[in-house]
């Protein structure tokens, strides 16, 4: 059985015999389709907009994938002409690509583990060159990591 978050943000029915009741056993088509998560990028759009709330734009984001731009070694690469050192991420390989040129070299991570591997101190951008461009500053960091912390302690 799902957890019941999971199970009321992405359709699942905690009724184990509903799926034979409703159809979409082996074979069949089921008669609701399964809606598909919102991706990072349409999380970003709708958070900025104000249609998104905080929590529920973490959830997405923790899970979520993101594209970080690298150099030669391991690791984020930082911008440090700004107020605080923000590393640069992205939403899609499509606006990674459009700020870093085709031929750059980067990284896929989670949403969760740009939050667990982040250097104290940093914040981030996501898609800087996007319409929807969303900084993070070293504090807001700070704040996704205490929502996640609860989330999973408690």
């Amino acid at each position: 059985m799902c957890p019941i978050t999971l199970c009321g943000m992405y359709g699942y029915d905690q009724n184990p015999g509903a799926q034979q009741q409703m159809g979409g056993g082996y074979g069949e088509q089921p008669l609701y389709p399964e809606p598909s998560p919102p991706s990072l990028a349409d999380a970003v759009r709708a958070f900025t907009t104000g249609s998104l709330s905080a929590e529920d734009f973490q959830q997405i984001f923790a899970t979520a994938k993101v594209y970080c731009p690298r150099g030669d070694n391991p690791g984020f690469l930082a911008l440090h002409n700004t107020q605080q050192p923000v590393i640069p991420m992205f939403t899609t390989l499509k606006e990674l690509r459009s700020y870093a040129g085709k031929e750059s070299k980067y990284f896929v991570i989670t949403g969760a583990e740009v939050i667990d591997l982040l250097p104290t101190g940093y914040g981030f951008v996501l898609d800087m060159e996007g319409d929807h461009r969303m900084v993070f500053d070293a504090k807001a960091v700070e704040q996704m990591v205490d929502f996640a912390m609860r989330r999973m302690y408690g």
